[in-house]
């Protein structure tokens, strides 16, 4: 259970131990900016519905070590990322955390959770990072994003062909989709024009999939 007055370099300590037993090492800015986060999260959390997790260690896996685990895997240091219903901040946070030259767009059509999110960037002085109170479906008709992401980010909103159809506009040729889901996210009959690049491990049953617009030369 979260306790009220862990302090922020607990916190730092528990995402180093969490990171080195996923084989990741962690230096101390990139412990303290993570800490920062999940402080952050945890007191607003209190007066609006951001997670349901806490920062115990399952919490902090979700929240922190699945995302730097799957930052691994951008496609650039410096990529264009655009995460989709960003709610309480991950996976979008701790991988620009983790990867600092990205410039992220984060999409949450909810006005408090959009505001925790603009409060995250000032407080974290974070470059290149936009938030975008509105529905993602928006995203798609503005001519100044149009093929700009490197890569679509996804946690817990459904995906299917429909929305994927949506998705497609906003990433570049060759861009790619990152869906975070569980050891059942499957990869059979992915709608053209997208190719599946396979099911990556995170921690315990959960997976990254992700998906490539393929575009025909």
């Amino acid at each position: 259970m979260t306790t009220p007055g862990t302090e922020p370099h607990q916190v730092a300590d528990r995402i180093a131990r969490r990171a080195s037993r996923a084989g990741l090492e962690l230096d101390s800015p990139l412990r303290q900016a993570l800490a920062a986060y999940v402080d952050l999260l945890m007191r607003w959390n209190r007066r609006i519905n951001l997670t349901a997790l806490t920062d115990d260690d399952d919490g902090i896996d979700r929240l922190v070590i699945e995302p730097l685990v799957a930052a691994q895997r951008l496609p650039r240091h410096d990529a264009v990322v655009t995460d989709i219903g960003s709610g309480g901040g991950s996976p979008a946070v701790p991988m620009r955390l983790a990867a600092p030259s990205v410039r992220l767009r984060m999409v949450e059509s909810r006005t408090r959770k959009a505001a925790f999110l603009r409060e995250v960037v000032r407080r974290l002085a974070l470059e290149d990072v936009a938030v975008e109170a509105c529905r993602f479906e928006e995203l798609a008709d503005r001519e100044d994003l149009a093929a700009q992401s490197d890569v679509v980010s996804v946690r817990a909103v459904r995906t299917g062909a429909r929305m994927l159809g949506r998705i497609q506009p906003l990433l570049r040729a060759d861009g790619v989709v990152f869906l975070f889901g569980s050891t059942r996210a499957r990869v059979d009959a992915v709608p053209a024009p997208w190719r599946a690049d396979g099911v990556y491990p995170l921690l315990g049953p959960s997976r990254l999939v992700v998906l490539r617009k393929h575009c025909r030369g």
